[in-house]
């Protein structure tokens, strides 16, 4: 009996021993859950059907710059050249009653959305809803597939690299980290600094890749000015 009782004292005396141990062992098991709970709501995957419409949109955006960089000096871009050769031949012969056909009138653009400023590159333009064919005949267009302008994620501006020098994204090469870029909007200002410049291929969707914690702006435009074989990209965050 007294053996038994030893092995009890013993026992608990190893519990009593132990016991700061276990709670701070279970208050780290703890705090590893929420750390990764956390984690996961921050750094989660995002939606698939919103990363689908984005990398479809951006694939258009890559299609339509490769056929503004492919267009002669002073021509604007023709619709053929989006089209296989067979479908641009059969286009080529109208009908003779397409041919009578009033020509469409050009869409009027929605009203900007936003003002972009870079003051190093001497850049004011407008920024409207949308990166269209039309929107970037005159402006720069904000990509609807990303974040909307000024919030937390990754807000994507596209522009043409005009072969004037100055016009559009024509020196959007000559930013580099530290540089500021502008936004306003109505009643709003939002003032990124530049922190990576790069190019990538065409095809290469993961700079839309989106943020949980911070306000990127991600420009957009090809490289180089004239037949273009990549794109040149900016980004900046806001301060």
């Amino acid at each position: 009996m007294t053996k038994k009782l030893s092995y009890v004292l013993i026992f608990a005396g190893l519990l009593v021993m132990l016991f700061p141990y276990a709670r701070e062992w279970y208050y780290d098991w703890r705090q590893d859950r929420l750390l990764g709970e956390m984690e996961r709501q921050l750094y989660q995957a995002e939606d698939p059907a919103a990363e689908a419409a984005r990398e479809a949109a951006y694939r258009e955006l890559s299609q339509l710059m490769q056929r503004e960089a492919q267009a002669l000096p002073g021509e604007e871009p023709s619709a053929e050249a989006a089209l296989p050769a067979d479908a641009a031949s059969s286009t080529a012969s109208p009908p003779a009653e397409a041919a009578t056909a009033p020509p469409k009138p050009t869409p009027t653009p929605k009203p900007a959305i936003a003002i972009l400023t870079i003051e190093k590159i001497n850049l004011k333009l407008p920024v409207l809803e949308g990166a269209t064919e039309e929107n970037m005949k005159l402006a720069a267009g904000h990509m609807v597939e990303t974040t909307p302008l000024g919030q937390t994620g990754n807000a994507a501006i596209a522009a043409h690299r005009a072969l004037t020098k100055g016009r559009l994204f024509n020196r959007l090469d000559e930013l580099g980290e530290g540089d500021q870029i502008v936004v306003d909007q109505k009643g709003e200002r939002t003032v990124y600094t530049v922190f990576k410049t790069f190019l990538v291929e065409p095809t290469d969707v993961s700079v839309l890749r989106g943020s949980k914690t911070d306000k990127v702006l991600t420009l957009i435009t090809c490289d180089p000015v004239v037949n273009a074989t990549h794109r040149l990209i900016v980004q900046a965050k806001a301060d």
